[in-house]
């Protein structure tokens, strides 16, 4: 039976006045299913140890939801980003997708996981310094961290390639970014999926009336399953039908150019009966 991973939907942050100490004892444990892959289990053990990584996706937050209003981009973020990753990873490995570090540098599937993880929770490292142009301050302050962290797993010339493959996948979440590997195409995904109930609402909640905050409100849950005609299949559930527009519009966009069009499907199922039904069923 395959490991499963049941995202969070605890709301980080968002109590302005809280003190260093107040914010680590609320501390979040970085954990992904890894105990066929010694290497990711390591990575969290050495992720887990780190208070200075702790503090950066402390400030991430902090700019995100307490200075500018945003949703969360700090612990709990890029966990369940980490998880969707490795879980869309592995799907892709059953179907005998194999991940770029595989086809290109000869190394394993435990090395791609290895790569999506990482990727996923230093991806949004740059929002601790600023919104504008966070995923390029990402890279110096997430590459000054596997300096540390992938040395201790790998020998050094392949702990540089390692590097590399982990920081184009960082730069290819961006906003028109150009995944070249399967590996920076997975976590740009994963980031686009973190929707779920109680995660892109803190907008909305606070006041935020807009088609982006109304329509993400809808969205109740998110499930990464085995397709039935691609690999992957992901399964939307929503309370009311202004959710197609983050799935039409914002989803859509992430999807296009990520390299993973050909093994995505994605339904979308509204429940409830608490407005004029405009449809039953959505597909992309």
């Amino acid at each position: 039976m395959s490991e499963r991973f049941d995202p969070e939907v605890i709301p980080d942050g968002g109590e302005p006045g809280r003190t260093v100490t107040e914010r680590f004892e609320a501390r979040i444990e970085m954990n992904v299913p890894d105990r066929h892959n010694p290497r990711l289990h390591r990575v969290m053990e050495l992720i887990n140890g780190d208070d200075d990584l702790y503090g950066m996706w402390i400030g991430a937050n902090v700019t995100a939801i307490e200075r500018l209003g945003m949703t969360d981009h700090g612990p709990v973020h890029v966990k369940i980003v980490m998880n969707i990753a490795v879980r869309m990873l592995r799907l892709l490995a059953e179907a005998g997708i194999a991940p770029s570090v595989v086809t290109t540098y000869g190394m394993d599937a435990a090395d791609a996981e290895v790569v999506v993880a990482l990727a996923a929770l230093l991806h949004d490292l740059g929002m601790a310094i600023h919104r504008e142009g966070h995923e390029e301050f990402s890279l110096f302050l997430a590459q000054e961290k596997l300096r540390g962290i992938l040395p201790e797993i790998y020998e050094p010339r392949a702990a540089g390639i390692l590097g590399q493959e982990i920081l184009h996948a960082i730069i290819a979440h961006r906003a028109g970014g150009t995944p070249l590997t399967l590996e920076a195409g997975i976590v740009r995904i994963a980031d686009a999926l973190d929707i779920g109930k109680g995660r892109s609402r803190i907008p909305f909640e606070a006041g935020s009336l807009s088609i982006h905050s109304i329509s993400a409100a809808a969205i109740e849950t998110v499930r990464i399953e085995r397709g039935e005609q691609r690999p992957i299949k992901i399964v939307v559930e929503m309370s009311n039908s202004a959710g197609v527009f983050q799935l039409d519009q914002l989803f859509r966009h992430k999807l296009k150019g990520s390299g993973l069009e050909p093994y995505l499907e994605l339904e979308a199922n509204l429940e409830g009966e608490t407005e004029k039904r405009l449809f039953r069923e959505f597909k992309l």
